[in-house]
């Protein structure tokens, strides 16, 4: 019953809505048309000069790019490829400065299951490993892009240190 309550609602202010802007000219409706375009992309103007750094961050320009479907990568995949270069930061394995020698120190175990998106505390198999290690590497595999060929090895490293822990 409230639904065929709001669908009357709905378009009772439609009916009245378009009936207003019928008896106005179109001179009127042109004018207070480009007077809301003008002031919508001022008010879009300053969102980006005022909230530009937060806007054009990794996390919502990864998520824009998952819309786009950028070499087929979903918002999901994107979102763990960014939680997976956030866990190398912090550590201090990983920086988009290629130079850095501190992306050569070895990883401990506890990163290594991080990398890969296991649980420390469930029974892993060899199977579980490589499985968790191919769905990674499908998202940045050099051949893919070769900008990740550094996180690509460190994915290599994590790998070849939880099969030997569960060895």
């Amino acid at each position: 019953m409230n639904i065929i309550f709001y669908i009357v609602a709905i378009l009772t202010v439609f009916y009245f809505l378009l009936r207003f802007i019928s008896n106005i000219s179109s001179k009127k409706i042109s004018k207070s048309l480009r007077v809301l375009i003008v002031l919508g992309l001022i008010i879009i103007a300053a969102l980006f000069a005022l909230g530009g750094k937060f806007l054009l961050s990794l996390p919502l320009t990864l998520m824009s790019l998952a819309l786009v479907k950028l070499k087929g990568l979903s918002i999901f995949q994107l979102f763990s490829l960014f939680r997976l270069i956030q866990t190398l930061r912090k550590s201090k394995r990983y920086s988009f400065n290629q130079s850095n020698s501190n992306n050569l120190s070895s990883i401990s175990v506890s990163e290594a299951y991080k990398i890969l998106n296991l649980d420390m505390k469930k029974k892993i198999t060899k199977e579980d490993v490589n499985k968790a290690y191919i769905k990674i590497q499908k998202k940045i595999h050099p051949d893919i892009s070769p900008e990740t060929s550094k996180l690509s090895s460190i994915v290599n490293e994590a790998k070849d240190i939880v099969i030997k822990n569960i060895s």
